[in-house]
């Protein structure tokens, strides 16, 4: 069987989709000839924005975990951890004088990203680790985009090695990238590790085809060895987990959300269905901003709305399986077509309807079309998001959806077998 050496940041017990890709690779890897191999950081030296336990049972018996010390340049912000910046940086920041500071800090003092105080331990080690076990094929993972750094320095240290860079997120192109006021020189020099990566890496995997023309419109030489791996569903995790349908209509949204997430006229539909005496309940489940949950209850009453805390992976799937309608809203952004939110394809899993609002023409819209689903907004008409809804409210459980294969999570770990397979 041969080895591969996954450098990742994330890993149990961090929670969040970015731990879940590479977690059920590692867990299906065997099974197509590979042995994974994996490198990431002591929790208590880490900056998780998230903790999920649950998911340590998913890691195999007999995988090999190496651990580093890291330095935290996130303790500046002391024991709150809601301030620690990752894709939900845009969530909840702040924009008082001295937030802004920070923010002005974090993007020009630490480029790519402050998680870099992980890098030098997680070279040295992963230096040790080529060399004692004759490791021939590596993966860097990210955000934190720093990850790749660590890859460029081994392809320059060991230059016969295989190096395959996977990005989950764009980088410069990323939604909230200005909101850390890079200066032109702080941006040139991001953009120059970005290209570096680009052109230096053997294989590159991304989530979306978006995602992959972005990366491919950096340099010509980035369209050859792109590769597009999705996330997806583990059909595991969803055994034992029974579909059912509330009594009361129940549209859930799970994860983080900001005002930059375009729900006024999914708001104002459900306030004309309230009106006019349908019966609902509107549920998240994760970190919404306060703001954000005043105009909601502005718009719906209370007594309608239900605001559950960040859950971990099987209480999230719970949720879901007991939903009527799944709701699914990206950033409007610059460049959202780039954002596929992890959750969706454990939402296409349930089988349940979507009602998704974001770019018609953006990666989440054609998983969804490709998988039978039609509600699909660019979240600018109440009227047709009002008629969606009211059409769902009327059909009960007579929808039929696909459960599309090739986005379960070992479908998927097959495709990725058949990339290495090329090396």
């Amino acid at each position: 069987m041969r080895r591969l050496l996954v450098i990742t940041y994330y890993w149990p017990p961090a929670g969040g989709a970015g731990v879940q890709r590479w977690l059920k690779f590692s867990k299906y890897l065997p099974q197509f000839g590979w042995e994974p191999v994996i490198l990431t950081v002591y929790p208590q030296f880490a900056a998780y924005p998230a903790l999920d336990a649950t998911l340590v049972k998913d890691i195999p018996d007999l995988i090999k975990v190496y651990r580093t010390k890291a330095t935290d340049w996130f303790r500046l912000y002391g024991n709150d951890k809601s301030k620690v910046p990752s894709a939900g940086f845009a969530m909840n920041m702040d924009n008082s004088l001295k937030g802004k500071i920070s923010r002005f800090i974090r993007g020009n003092f630490f480029i790519p990203d402050p998680r870099r105080g992980w890098n030098k331990f997680a070279f040295r080690k992963a230096c040790e680790i080529i060399e004692t076990q004759k490791i021939n094929h590596i993966i860097t993972t990210s955000p934190p985009h720093s990850t790749q750094l660590i890859g460029l320095r081994l392809k320059e240290r060991f230059p016969g090695i295989t190096w395959i860079s996977d990005l989950r997120d764009a980088w410069t192109d990323i939604y909230y990238y200005k909101l850390f006021y890079p200066s032109k020189i702080s941006a040139a020099i991001d953009a120059g590790y970005e290209r570096k990566v680009l052109r230096n890496a053997d294989k590159i995997i991304t989530v979306g085809n978006n995602l992959a023309t972005t990366f491919s419109s950096r340099i010509k030489e980035a369209r050859a060895k792109i590769h597009i791996i999705p996330n997806g569903y583990d059909e595991e995790d969803f055994e034992g987990v029974e579909l059912t349908l509330p009594d009361r209509f129940t549209i859930t949204y799970i994860g983080t959300m900001s005002k930059a997430y375009p729900i006024d006229a999914f708001l104002q539909a459900l306030s004309v269905i309230e009106k006019t005496g349908h019966d609902f309940l509107l549920r998240f489940v994760g970190y919404i901003t306060g703001d954000l949950k005043t105009k909601i209850t502005d718009c719906i009453s209370r007594e309608k709305t239900e605001f559950a805390a960040y859950s971990e992976h099987p209480e999230a799937i719970r949720f879901m399986a007991s939903s009527s309608l799944l709701l699914l809203v990206v950033p409007f952004t610059e460049s959202n077509k780039v954002i596929t939110p992890g959750k969706l394809f454990e939402y296409i899993a349930t089988g349940k309807p979507v009602l998704y609002i974001g770019p018609v023409d953006g990666d989440p819209a054609n998983h969804l079309r490709l998988c039978g689903h039609s509600g699909i907004f660019s979240g600018q008409s109440a009227g047709d998001i009002e008629k969606f809804i009211l059409k769902i409210m009327s059909r009960g459980e007579s929808w039929s959806f696909i459960k599309h294969p090739e986005y379960s999570r070992k479908m998927l770990t097959q495709k990725l077998g058949e990339v290495l397979a090329g090396l």
